[in-house]
């Protein structure tokens, strides 16, 4: 057997049913909903990350089959092995991963798959060079490649590094899609933790036309007296 073929029949030998019912309604598998017909077998993140701990050794090569698999678990494993091996790589894997990642956007279909994968291979792969792949993410029209863009500028915000964060947030004011105003108002809160006054200085501007998500999750963190002057538009 394959190595991908091994690891699918462990994680589904370690599903449970009711826990995948569940799971479906959480992340909107139902007809017209964000995640319309993804399948969960029930596992969770930990679960995932105990059986990567019997696959040390894998390569992108080997677990690419599992990005492509049509349950969600399988590639929530393959993109968390693929994070691994772009941490202990060198910058030729690097880069064979980050081309990987971008070919396969379309698996990558649901907020956790981009949440735990964006930043460390996207904005990893992009932290010492040109971010213009990110802006081209960032006016799909896939939620989840403007997802990624918005997620990957983590790593660069924990570099202290917050132009992309706010140039793409800018983009974002306009987007039509919630869990976009979420991940761009969280990644506004993140640069407030480091720079308040960049992220005010936004706030500032763009307080009046924000989505009203966007602006909640970006000033959660704000004393109860600034949140209120930002809600109403009095900034």
């Amino acid at each position: 057997m394959t190595a991908a073929a091994l690891i699918s029949a462990r994680l589904q030998g370690l599903g449970d049913p009711e826990r995948a019912r569940l799971l479906q309604r959480y992340f909107k598998t139902g007809p017209g909903e964000y995640a319309a017909g993804d399948v969960f077998i029930g596992l969770k993140v930990p679960e995932v990350r105990n059986v990567m701990k019997e696959f040390r050794q894998l390569t992108p090569a080997e677990v690419l089959p599992l990005l492509g698999s049509g349950i969600h678990e399988e590639r929530l494993f393959a993109l968390l092995a693929l994070v691994r091996c772009f941490d202990k790589g060198d910058s030729a894997v690097r880069e064979q991963i980050y081309s990987l990642y971008l070919a396969h956007t379309g698996t990558i279909n649901n907020w956790d798959l981009v949440d735990c994968s964006a930043p460390a291979i996207i904005g990893g792969y992009l932290l010492e060079r040109d971010r213009e792949p990110l802006y081209c993410l960032a006016r799909s029209t896939s939620l989840w490649e403007r997802r990624i863009a918005i997620l990957a500028t983590f790593t660069f915000i924990r570099y202290n590094q917050f132009d992309d964060s706010l140039a793409i947030g800018k983009i974002m004011l306009n987007d039509l899609e919630d869990l976009i105003h979420k991940a761009a108002g969280w990644m506004l809160r993140e640069v407030g933790k480091r720079d308040q006054a960049a992220a005010e200085e936004f706030l500032r501007c763009h307080c009046r036309i924000m989505p009203r998500t966007m602006l909640r999750y970006a000033i959660e963190r704000f004393p109860a007296e600034k949140r209120q002057m930002y809600l109403k538009g009095s900034c």
